[in-house]
């Protein structure tokens, strides 16, 4: 089976997507690089890396220093599909950070997006 055409795509050419939605509802960039460094273990020096170097989804999620345990708590539908469902894992990751940008944008507080 092929891959998913997101997994090739660079980071860095969906970042600026994340920032415009969030940014849309009044949120800031600095809040969803907060999600992104939750979730991945990224420092911001490390995630700015990673978009200046354009690594593509499947690297950006596999050299992730440290994937957050309570991201496993984050549950609800994106695209069609709950996230808990989702078997794949690269996938799954991705739709983690979706479910999560979406929440940012729909006005929930950090604390309960991060899983506090």
């Amino acid at each position: 089976m092929a891959k998913h055409k997101i997994y090739t795509m660079s980071f860095a050419s969906v970042y600026p997507h994340y920032i415009t939605k969030a940014e849309k509802k009044g949120r800031t960039k600095t809040e969803v690089d907060e999600i992104i460094r939750w979730l991945t273990g990224y420092n911001q020096e490390e995630l700015e890396a990673q978009l200046d170097k354009q690594t593509d989804f499947e690297t950006f999620f596999a050299e992730a220093p440290q994937l957050n345990p309570s991201r496993a708590l984050i549950k609800g539908v994106v695209c069609g599909v709950r996230v808990e469902d989702i078997e794949e894992p690269t996938m799954q990751e991705i739709r983690y950070l979706d479910k999560m940008v979406d929440e940012l944008a729909k006005g929930k507080a950090l604390e309960k997006i991060l899983r506090k």
